[in-house]
């Protein structure tokens, strides 16, 4: 994928959010292709974070968690939800978004994120 201003955008957000570390080990002995497809999920994903507009950052990291846990995927939520401190989203309003989200997406959804949230603040607080 060609090297457009926008893509170094999209690159500096998902940085911003996931840190270093995860993105260098997304992206380490990389093929051509996945190194593409990086690219791509770059672009599209962050880019749409990098573009401005009325949504701060903590504001999209609220609604990624609220989509992903949503979907079920509890791979990207947990990814999102150990992104929390660098987004500006407080575990305060993080065990709220829980309420929201077994209320309109069902327990087993709430219940599941409940579980990673409790096993991203175990992780976080070992580190400490």
């Amino acid at each position: 994928m060609e090297e457009t201003d926008e893509l170094r955008a999209a690159r500096g957000i998902r940085r911003k959010v996931l840190g270093d570390a995860h993105v260098d080990a997304t992206t380490a002995g990389a093929t051509p292709v996945a190194v593409e497809f990086q690219d791509y999920l770059t672009a599209t994903a962050w880019g749409v974070w990098a573009r401005g507009g009325a949504l701060s950052t903590r504001d999209r990291s609220l609604l990624v968690l609220a989509m992903t846990a949503a979907l079920g995927r509890m791979e990207e939520f947990r990814l999102h939800a150990g992104a929390t401190s660098r987004t500006g989203v407080t575990d305060a309003e993080v065990d709220e978004l829980l309420f929201q989200i077994a209320a309109y997406c069902g327990a087993p959804a709430g219940s599941a994120a409940r579980r990673v949230v409790n096993g991203v603040r175990t992780e976080r607080e070992a580190g400490e």
